[in-house]
């Protein structure tokens, strides 16, 4: 039972359809919690948009509902994970939003991305941010919004506009300086990923002054103040910022190469970490700076656009919720249905824009219990994909280490552990990226060492893998003949089929 004075640790992880906040003792369990919803518009296809008002909102309710739980102790530090992508550009002097947070599941830049590739600058901007030129990522986002609200650059140029990431807004808001966190500025496919500095050939690319961009700072550090999201926080330390992704990653104690998560979510991430900067990755896989606590950690990431979503999705096409959506999958007929959920093109290991949403093998006798079932076992599938893609550019793995709301989903996890062919151990808490911001803040400020943080309870159930290696390989030849059809490539060239199937298989 936590004491009068005892350290208690708060984890803030703001997401894309809600923040959640943790309390931890020092023990690493969690003793509070709370969470507060988060809306998105679609203006638009394709257009996701947030807003910055409202995000900051959400994360200030869920800290007052958690700290209401909170039992007698001491908050020594605050750790903050955040979606990264998504990009919001305010006025330096106010602190007013000039036009929405657009969001990572934003599709707005494919023009801008389809044009730079048609010049030749794919190349180019793999080798300097360790990226495939996809929208996904902020730095076209970015061009859009001066574009629109500083068309000339001018007062970008004198610095009088701010662009961040969702990190870079709520320090700002904070009252700390215009920073950003470098793993997510990793992300923003602006940064010369090697040297953890802007890029000057990928800032004249995409057309944004340096000028308007946050400082790159380390993980680690007195970020700001906490007083700013409740006064029982004045004097505690922001001493953590991490991408969602990454904390995660951190929480799960995968500080060594060859330990691989997966992350379930709106999207999904599959992430571990590798030697060092020069790991030749695959071309689906992004590098990247998964955190920097005086020593930059480097990650291999393949991201999937749309797994929990597909789920939103088919519940609201069929009008009951996500929960009932998933107990329909069990009663469904697997490999009846394909469903590829290229609703924004498809992400690792394809990155293929051009994509389109597809159902395919249908007919007169297919029930709903059949479509909630492809659309649960898309997840997995998509998943192995990446997982295949790892494998390849980093070698073997023991076990997935799985996290994220969907990990209760038995099903799932059963069926993940089968079309990868790999045990998936599955976290004992659903909000481990909170959990890494918290981990990693606390021995940042001297909760926990390194040791001892290591030592924390973290992993429940594992699954092993069931299913014969004969139905593995005809489900994956099912669903990479079904992925082909989605991808325009297969219009213009007869194998991509094949391609699919060697790529992720």
């Amino acid at each position: 039972m936590t004491a009068l004075g005892d350290p208690l640790v708060l984890g803030v992880d703001q997401g894309t359809s809600a923040t959640k906040a943790i309390l931890v003792d020092a023990a690493g369990e969690l003793v509070a919690r709370a969470s507060a919803p988060l809306s998105r518009r679609h203006p638009e296809p394709g257009l996701v948009e947030q807003d910055g008002e409202e995000l900051w909102r959400s994360v200030l309710d869920a800290v007052a509902g958690c700290l209401a739980q909170a039992p007698p102790g001491r908050i020594t530090a605050v750790g903050l994970s955040v979606q990264r992508e998504s990009v919001i550009l305010w006025d330096r002097a106010t602190g007013a939003p000039l036009g929405p947070l657009v969001s990572w599941q934003d599709r707005r830049g494919t023009g801008l991305c389809s044009r730079l590739a048609a010049g030749g600058a794919a190349p180019l901007v793999r080798r300097a941010s360790g990226l495939p030129l996809d929208p996904m990522f902020s730095a076209a986002k970015a061009a859009w919004l001066l574009d629109h609200h500083d068309p000339a650059r001018a007062r970008s140029l004198k610095g009088e506009l701010c662009l961040g990431t969702v990190d870079s807004w709520l320090l700002h808001r904070l009252g700390g300086r215009h920073v950003i966190e470098v793993g997510c500025a990793s992300r923003t496919q602006l940064l010369d990923v090697r040297r953890r500095a802007w890029s000057p050939e990928l800032l004249d690319l995409f057309g944004v002054p340096v000028e308007a961009l946050p400082h790159v700072v380390a993980s680690t550090a007195t970020h700001a103040d906490a007083k700013a999201l409740h006064p029982a926080l004045a004097g505690v330390p922001v001493a953590a910022v991490l991408g969602d992704s990454h904390a995660a990653l951190f929480a799960h104690a995968a500080g060594q190469p060859g330990r691989v998560k997966v992350t379930y979510g709106t999207g999904s991430s599959v992430m571990g970490l590798v030697s060092g900067p020069e790991t030749v990755s695959d071309e689906g896989l992004c590098l990247t700076v998964g955190w920097d606590d005086g020593v930059p950690a480097y990650a291999l990431e393949g991201n999937i656009l749309s797994t929990g979503a597909t789920i939103a999705w088919l519940a609201g096409v069929l009008g009951t919720r996500a929960e009932e959506l998933a107990r329909l999958a069990t009663a469904g007929r697997r490999g009846r249905l394909q469903i590829v959920p290229a609703f924004g093109g498809l992400g690792a290991p394809w990155w293929d824009d051009r994509a389109e949403a597809i159902m395919t093998g249908f007919g007169l006798d297919s029930r709903r219990e059949d479509m909630a079932r492809a659309a649960v076992d898309s997840i997995g599938l998509q998943v192995g994909d990446v997982v295949s893609a790892m494998e390849r550019a980093a070698g073997p793995m023991a076990e997935l280490l799985a996290d994220g709301g969907p990990t209760a989903n038995a099903d799932l996890m059963q069926w993940q552990a089968d079309v990868t062919g790999h045990a998936v151990r599955v976290a004992r808490r659903p909000e481990l990226s909170a959990l890494g911001a918290a981990h990693l803040a606390g021995a940042a400020s001297g909760v926990w060492s390194r040791r001892e943080l290591s030592g924390l309870p973290r992993h429940g159930r594992r699954y092993t893998p069931v299913l014969p290696v004969c139905e593995r390989r005809r489900a994956l030849a099912e669903w990479h003949s079904a992925v082909a059809r989605a991808r325009h490539r297969t219009s213009r060239s007869g194998g991509a089929e094949a391609e699919a199937s060697d790529r992720g298989s």
